[in-house]
């Protein structure tokens, strides 16, 4: 059965309405021009949600316009930049279907032909209203005989055009609805990508995010292999708004926690998820990820990545990025600050001053400069504090287990007992690995020199706490900075309990080494690309636990993305697999690590769907992606 498909164009086709549009364009040197752009969208508005009329709608709408003939020649040209991405996407979807698909408008054709012809809408497919022009080619109003300008108007043109076969209605507006409720189309579908509208969405059959989603459920041809709307982005822990609205831009379905989840309610939200967004106090386990079946990557807005394992990810074939450089500057900051503070005896003096206490000394006072500041991990942070520590005059030495080049004047320590014997300042950069857990303990406080300052901004399970808080009140250390404590409240509402609360000349700080505005947009900008270039493209660089890949843009080809276990012989597998299916490789890209191994092949368009099956069914796959 022939199957017709009528869409909108006012914020359907395009972005925007185009009679707000051209009310900028026309009023452009007015003074009072936005306040009646204002009444017009207002007016729009009211329209689409079926509370005035179509004709009361356009009349009014024309009236506040006030523009000219001449203004439509730069109304269809900013029109053109502002085709909606679903329907730029799928242009080759409109030109093979050019005698299926109909725009039904509105509008005016004066502005709608020139943009829809360029996507291979036929112009005799195009049904609005026409303008109606005076001498001077001023618009005055429109053709009140076009059955498009009067109430139900769409409703009364689809009964005259008689339609035989299946009439499916994608867009926007209350009169895009009146059709479906007419009878006149099998179903109508809100198209939601620019607008909307609660009670359009609430009178549809079905929800639209995209063409691509149309096109999905109708089993038609797609420019994507999967519509965006369809991918689950769950963001937790209060990550920065900025990160939301890149997914969001990007056509995800996002939701979103501000706090961390346990491993149980983990575990019961994450089931339909497909990206995982957390931060430091959400922990992904072996139980969680059991439950994840259509988890495709998880991004940790953090340096560190002791939180999730990755190992298990790895296996199930979960991509896990990070951002190792974005909050680096923030974290330096505050240890350069803490440990002027801590050599000056500030926390005391401060609480001092707060009960009514005046201590004007000079003892326990001292400046930074010439002081030995040891740095135990040399890593990202621990080399920029290395820098600016120099600056300040400080001399640096570091203790690192992988051998890192120094920077500076920095002198590596061969061990972290001559570190301890030098250093008048301690700043603990290592990360959180199984492996260093109590990293530093009762041992190690005990071989540091007496009056030590002590920071720790890295991760509260490397040093023993209770072994800290017990050389603090000895006085053998001199004072501590901590801003990561071994256990901490999931959210702000959560009391926070610690042995170090309360003691002398030390600082504490809810784990905001990286918690500046300008970190988090950093960062918040940083992982969300690389989670979008892996979903768009398979590339994983950077990524964590996947072997590195980055591979060029998919240009008229379909990519297939291999994950599978690291045992031999699995790419001559695959490609015995297009061998026997005659299957050109336009490119190829094979890295392994120690689990697992990571194949993507690009190959011509035409294939034939068997292939797909024969590359899941190989021993050891692990999952199995297709792009195109």
């Amino acid at each position: 059965m022939k199957k017709y498909f009528i869409i909108d164009f006012d914020s359907t086709f395009t972005k925007v309405e185009a009679l707000d549009l051209l009310a900028e364009i026309s009023l452009a040197e007015r003074d009072d021009k936005w306040a009646i752009i204002e009444e017009i969208k207002n007016i729009t508005d009211k329209g689409m949600a079926g509370q005035v009329s179509m004709r009361e709608s356009l009349v009014e709408r024309l009236l506040l316009v006030n523009a000219h003939k001449k203004h439509l020649n730069t109304l269809i040209d900013r029109l053109k930049d502002l085709v909606s991405e679903s329907i730029k996407r799928n242009k080759t979807f409109l030109e093979n279907y050019a005698n299926d698909v109909l725009i039904v408008s509105s509008g005016f054709k004066e502005f709608i032909t020139p943009v829809v012809t360029e996507y291979g809408i036929k112009p005799e497919n195009i049904y609005a209203n026409e303008f109606v022009f005076d001498i001077n080619d001023r618009i005055i109003g429109f053709d009140t005989h076009n059955p498009l300008s009067e109430n139900n108007g769409k409703v009364k043109l689809l009964k005259n055009m008689n339609l035989q076969g299946e009439v499916y209605v994608i867009g926007d507006g209350y009169t895009d609805y009146e059709i479906r409720q007419a009878g006149l189309a099998n179903s109508f579908y809100a198209f939601t990508e620019n607008v909307e509208r609660e009670i359009v969405m609430e009178k549809a059959d079905h929800v639209a995010p995209s063409l691509d989603e149309f096109l999905y459920v109708h089993k038609l041809p797609m420019a994507i292999s999967y519509p965006k709307s369809r991918i689950n982005v769950l963001i937790l822990e209060n990550i920065q708004v900025s990160a939301q609205q890149i997914f969001k831009e990007e056509g995800y379905n996002i939701e979103i926690v501000n706090s961390a989840l346990d491993e149980n309610e983990l575990a019961e939200k994450i089931k339909n998820v497909s990206v995982l967004c957390i931060r430091s106090k959400t922990t992904v386990t072996k139980k969680v990820l059991e439950n994840a079946s259509k988890l495709i990557c998880i991004g940790t807005f953090t340096i560190g990545t002791n939180q999730i394992d990755l190992q298990a990810c790895a296996e199930k074939g979960i991509a896990v990025f990070n951002a190792p450089y974005s909050n680096t500057r923030s974290v330096v900051e505050l240890a350069v600050g803490e440990m002027i503070m801590l050599m000056r005896n500030i926390p005391d003096k401060n609480t001092g001053m707060h009960i009514g206490k005046w201590d004007k000394s000079a003892t326990n006072s001292n400046e930074i400069r010439n002081k030995n500041l040891g740095i135990i991990g040399y890593g990202n942070i621990g080399s920029q504090l290395s820098v600016l520590a120099e600056a300040l005059g400080m001399k640096v030495y570091y203790y690192d287990t992988s051998e890192k080049l120094a920077i500076g004047n920095a002198v590596k320590c061969r061990s972290l007992k001559e570190l301890y014997g030098i250093a008048d300042i301690i700043s603990v950069h290592i990360d959180g690995r199984k492996s260093n857990k109590n990293f530093i303990g009762e041992d190690d406080f005990e071989q540091m020199k007496d009056g030590v300052i002590f920071m720790n901004l890295a991760r509260g399970e490397v040093v023993n706490i209770e072994a800290l808080a017990k050389y603090i009140k000895s006085g053998k250390i001199r004072g501590a900075a901590v801003d990561v404590f071994p256990s901490e409240p999931k959210n702000n509402h959560e009391s926070f309990e610690s042995p170090l609360k309360g003691l002398h000349n030390v600082i504490l700080t809810p784990h905001v080494g990286g918690s500046t505005e300008e970190a988090q947009y950093n960062i918040a900008n940083f992982v969300p690309a690389k989670i979008i270039e892996y979903i768009n493209t398979g590339s994983s660089l950077l990524s964590v636990n996947f072997p590195n890949i980055q591979l060029p843009l998919l240009e008229d080809a379909h990519r297939l993305m291999h994950i599978h276990e690291n045992v031999s012989g699995v790419l001559a597998q695959i490609n015995s697999i297009f061998a026997k299916h005659h299957i050109n490789i336009a490119g190829q890209y094979l890295k392994t690590n120690e689990s697992i191994g990571y194949v993507i092949t690009d190959i011509n368009k035409e294939y034939d769907k068997e292939v797909i099956k024969d590359l899941k069914s190989i021993a050891n796959t692990i999952k199995f992606r297709v792009l195109y």
